[in-house]
Order: C-alpha cells, then structure tokens, then sequence
C-alpha cells in the first residue's frame, strides 16, 4: 500500500471555509490599510541571502531557510570545510538565496533599491507569506502570514498616534473587542540601563525584564544576576517589578525614575504625546498599555515599541507588534530615513476569532443558482443562459455529470443541499426555465428575462 502523503510540519493545507475565513481577516485589514492611506507593494518570497543574513541576530540568522544553489551545489565548496563539517562556513558556498524571515528588511532594501522613484513619506502595506525554521507550536509556524503596514521618511509623533488607531480600527472590524495594545519606547529602556550603570549590558538588561510575567521577579532578578548586572543596580529597578496604575501614572513614575537620563525623558516625553492624544481621540474597542518590559525588536527599535495581546482569557501569544526604526535602511546604506511599522498576526487572529466564533458571518463562495443535470439534451441551452446570468454578474454553475438514475439525481440535490444554494433550475425546455427557491420551495416558469430579474 502506497505511503500516505503528507506535508512539512509547522505547514497547514487550507479548506474551503478556512479560506473564506482567511480572506475575510484580509480583506478587513486590507480596507482598513487603505483607508489610512496605505500603498500596497510586494516583494519576492526569496532575497539574496546578503539581504538577510545579519539582520535578526545569530538566533535569527539560524531560522532563516536558505535555498541551495541550482545544479551541482558541493562542486564549488572547499573541501576542508566538507570534511571538518563546518556548516555555518559552508552555508555560504552552497546557499546564495534565501526565504524571507519577514516583511520588514525586505521592505527597507525595496525602498533603497526604490528611492528616486518614492514621494516619501512613503506608506505602504504587505500581506505575504514569510518563512521560518522554527518549532512549531499552538499560533507558530513555519510558514505564515505577515500583514505589515510601514511610514518611512517620517519622524512625526502623529504616525505613532495613527498606528494606535489603525490597530484598533481593525480589530472594531473584526469584532474583537478587549484587545491590549501595549507600548514602551526604547529610549526609555535604554535611560533604565544607563541610570543603572549598566549601559553595556543594554540587551542583557530588556531581554530578561521581558520575561516578568513568565518567570516573575525572582527569576528575572536570577538571570540578570547572572548576566552580571549588580545587586545595586537591580535595587534601583525593583519598581519596574510591580509597576501599575494608569497610564498617566506610570509615566508619572518614570519620570521621577528618569530624572537624571536626558534619553530616557525624551522616550517619556514621547509616550506622553502618544497617550495623551489616544485619551482625547479615545478607541472603539482595544486599550493602550504602557509596558515598560516591552523589549521586542530591540536590533533596530530605536524609539515606540508596539505589541498587541488578545482579549483576556484568550491564550495565545502577541497577534501584533511594531515600533520606530531611525537605522533600518542604513543596512543598505541610506542613512537619515526614520520610519515606523506595525505587523497582524494573521494567522494567531485567526485562531482568536476561531475560539470566540466570530467567524459567523463569513458565507463561503458559492453559486446564486446551479443548473440540474438530468438530462443532456439542452446542455447548449443552459450553457447560452448561464453566460448571459454570468453577464450579469449572477454566481452560477451547472452540475457537470448527466443523472441516469434516481440515486444520481439524489447526488445532485445532496450537493445542492451541502453547498447551501440558494436557487435551482432543474429543467430547461422552449427557452423557459423551472426555477426552484431551495428556502420556501416555492417553484415556477420563467423566460429568462424573469430568471435574471428574479435572481438579481
């Protein structure tokens, strides 16, 4: 017996209905890209692997998918390097291209290639597929859909204030109300680090306050102990470790905590802006959170810093994230050209909505009226009237295969049945149509002037 096929783990195929679904998360967010005014471009699924490598870090670098050269790859790769099985050195004989690992450095090598022919700002949006040699698990793949929107050529406050909005406009249009849209700002981060006298150990520092709400204070204090970050410059941050109250508040609290760091009051200042512009413009349906832990993306983060929970009660891992880059396109060698983006999660919002049933509403693709096939004799005829109800921009189909038995014609009314068609017509004769309206069974004969009319 032949083996069953299968697919790569952290891969998924997608039915039907999980498509009609997939799309209708899309075309939300899609709408409310453009209504913010966003352009849509498209990059290709594979870069040279120049483009990537060195970007994410060396735990980045390692998730990356590299793609072997065409042909006979080994014949160009030192043989020292084959026998002492140094991949890492080998990698870059073998692989000169590579999957995407994610939207946003292809983005800033597309506006450097791009610039002269760019009105900057310059707004734009993605939705495409990225790849990454992760362990899968519940909301990670390795395979997935990144829908990011991103200004460059732009150091306004006011794009900040308008991804706030444009994250909650979208979850208001998915209906997903209780989202928490948490934001930091790196300066502010790095201001801890500095009146801490621990400056070096920036990354070391964030990366483990980051962890405070899974291995609590105790195990954040242990990790950074053994970063070597002293016990006196963990006393001085043990406010951070219990840090609550309103927005207004909390930044209360950090600037007295940042007194003396002029980098660590302008992020405050920049927060500041933030919040207060959300509380006179208010939300529809998320809550803005300042999380001083928020250290995502600290590589090429250099001011706001986004991440987007679910509703409380949901398990499941951010389904949306961002924040400023001032460097970014200097990787390629333009330099001066700030920007800001935030990404959705597709597929982690999708799993949400799926465990709140929101996906009610979403109707597959499907015919307004199919065509019986008992017979074969006005085949042309049905065909001439389906292409004038496609003219007229009415769904419908013909059933492909002629019943020769009742237990055949049965088939077709079960497909009519399974699919949920609205309308039927189960015969064609002297240019006049039996038309069947499957919800009250109500049946009649119409020309199909009246079938078009009927079916509009």
């Amino acid at each position: 017996m032949a083996q069953k096929p299968s697919i790569p783990k952290g891969t998924r195929d997608f039915s039907p209905t999980e498509v009609a679904q997939r799309n209708y998360i899309f075309n939300i967010i899609k709408s409310s890209f453009e209504n913010f005014g966003f352009q849509p471009i498209e990059t290709p699924s594979f870069e040279n692997s120049s483009t990537l490598m060195g970007k994410y870090g060396e735990e980045g670098d390692r998730l990356i998918f590299k793609i072997l050269n065409s042909g006979d790859y080994l014949s160009k790769a030192n043989n020292q390097l084959l026998a002492d099985k140094d991949s890492i050195k080998l990698t870059s004989q073998i692989s000169e291209k590579a999957l995407r690992y994610d939207l946003t450095v292809p983005f800033a090598r597309y506006v450097v290639q791009h610039q002269n022919d760019i009105s900057f700002p310059f707004k734009r949006y993605q939705m495409q597929p990225v790849w990454r040699a992760d362990r899968p698990q519940k909301g990670r793949f390795r395979e997935f859909y990144q829908c990011d929107a991103d200004v460059v050529g732009s150091t306004s406050l006011l794009q900040e204030v308008e991804f706030v909005q444009l994250y909650d406009a979208v979850f208001t249009n998915l209906k997903l109300v209780g989202t928490r849209i948490k934001m930091n700002n790196r300066k502010i981060l790095a201001g801890i680090a500095d009146i801490i006298g621990a400056s070096d150990k920036l990354i070391d520092f964030t990366v483990a306050l980051d962890k405070l709400d899974k291995i609590g204070a105790e195990g954040v204090i242990r990790e950074m102990l053994s970063k070597g970050i002293t016990e006196d410059a963990i006393e001085k941050i043990q406010p951070l470790f219990n840090f609550s109250g309103s927005n207004q508040e909390k930044l209360a609290q950090l600037k007295t905590m940042l007194s003396d760091s002029d980098q660590g009051l302008k992020g405050v200042e920049d927060l500041q802006y933030v919040v207060d512009s959300i509380e006179v413009l208010g939300l529809q349906s998320a809550t803005l959170e300042i999380d001083v832990t928020l250290a995502r993306g600290l590589n090429y983060y250099t001011g706001a810093i986004f991440e987007v929970a679910a509703p409380e009660g949901v398990k499941m891992g951010s389904i949306g994230g961002g924040g400023r880059y001032d460097d970014l396109t200097s990787i390629f060698g333009k330099d001066d050209l700030s920007g800001i983006g935030i990404s959705f999660g597709l597929d982690r919002i999708y799993l949400v909505l799926e465990e709140l049933n929101l996906f009610d509403a979403v109707i597959l693709p499907k015919p307004k009226v199919l065509f019986l096939n008992f017979n074969s004799e006005n085949d042309i005829d049905k065909l001439k009237a389906i292409k004038v109800l496609r003219a007229h921009d009415i769904k419908c189909e013909i059933y492909p295969d002629t019943a020769t038995s009742n237990k055949q014609e049965k088939k077709q009314w079960k497909y009519v049945s399974n699919r949920a068609i609205e309308y039927v017509v189960s015969e064609v004769k002297n240019e006049e149509f039996i038309l069947k309206n499957m919800s009250t069974a109500e049946q009649k004969k119409c020309n199909l002037n009246l079938l078009i009319e009927t079916l509009k």
